[in-house]
């Protein structure tokens, strides 16, 4: 059996600069990974089927890990069955890509398990069918992510510590997509000026996330008494940069809702996984 985890992660920002004739939005963000981690258990079997054990949510043929697997099929060497538990510790529809970072752990894990000779590059080709977020899960480094999120370029953060909240809300992603007022036309601006002066970058979603989820709101106007509180991604999760003045134990045992104490990555522990 193998055990590995798969992180969480934080945008930093998020801009959407323009929609392609296709539907997609093209945006500019950071992705931040952090130590809030799924666990993954991998047993390989005599049996051919493929059993999933955690997400009872989720139908199977729906589920990101599965269908990782499926996309593998095709250059294994040594195809097996598989059992795989989930330990859920990343919230779902929270805007932290856990759904993402499973897919990839299972793609890094699986394309080894089975021969596939995939390197890092090819992953991340595969994994961009699976979702966006998906690519930068398998480098498994911070970045700056440009196109729908699929363009990376790898960058130095420093270390940071965040508290983030999970309101008591699953947002939907296309419904944000779909309003009317969402701001798709944000200027075009490089990693340096967010080095400069990252305060003036925001998450275009924010606004329609406040307005439509109250839970989303009441969440960032309790962050907001102790810094600058941010929206991350497209889900409901909010977080706020730890400062030396901030009394971190009354931020977390007052919070409204579910608070986590993380820490950021340089990079992810499945950089260097070897079976």
């Amino acid at each position: 059996m193998i055990r590995v985890p798969s992180p969480a992660k934080l945008n930093l920002f998020l801009h959407i600069t323009g929609r392609r004739e296709n539907g997609y939005h093209e945006l500019q963000s950071i992705f931040q990974l952090i130590d809030l981690f799924d666990w993954l258990e991998f047993t390989q079997t005599n049996d051919p089927a493929i059993h999933i054990d955690g997400l009872s949510d989720v139908d199977q043929e729906q589920n990101l890990i599965y269908k990782a697997i499926q996309i593998l099929k095709p250059y294994a060497q040594n195809i097996s069955g598989l059992n795989i538990r989930i330990e859920k510790n990343i919230p779902m529809g929270a805007g932290l890509g856990g759904g993402s970072s499973n897919a990839a752990t299972t793609l890094i894990v699986v394309n080894q398990l089975w021969h596939c000779g995939l390197n890092t590059e090819q992953l991340a080709e595969l994994g961009v069918k699976l979702g966006a977020d998906v690519p930068i899960f398998v480098h498994g480094r911070n970045a700056w992510a440009e196109g729908i999120g699929e363009h990376l370029t790898f960058i130095d953060l420093d270390q940071k510590q965040y508290i983030v909240l999970k309101p008591d809300c699953f947002i939907s992603t296309q419904l944000l997509f779909s309003q009317k007022t969402l701001t798709r036309d944000t200027k075009p601006t490089k990693f340096c000026a967010y080095q400069l002066k990252p305060s003036d970058f925001r998450n275009d979603f924010e606004p329609l996330a406040r307005s439509l989820y109250p839970e989303v709101d009441e969440a960032m106007q309790y962050l907001d008494q102790f810094g600058k509180a941010k929206l991350t991604g497209t889900g409901a999760c909010v977080f706020v940069e730890i400062t030396e003045q901030m009394k971190i134990d009354d931020i977390l045992n007052h919070s409204p809702c579910r608070a986590y104490l993380v820490n950021s990555l340089n990079e992810s522990p499945l950089i260097h996984f070897k079976v």
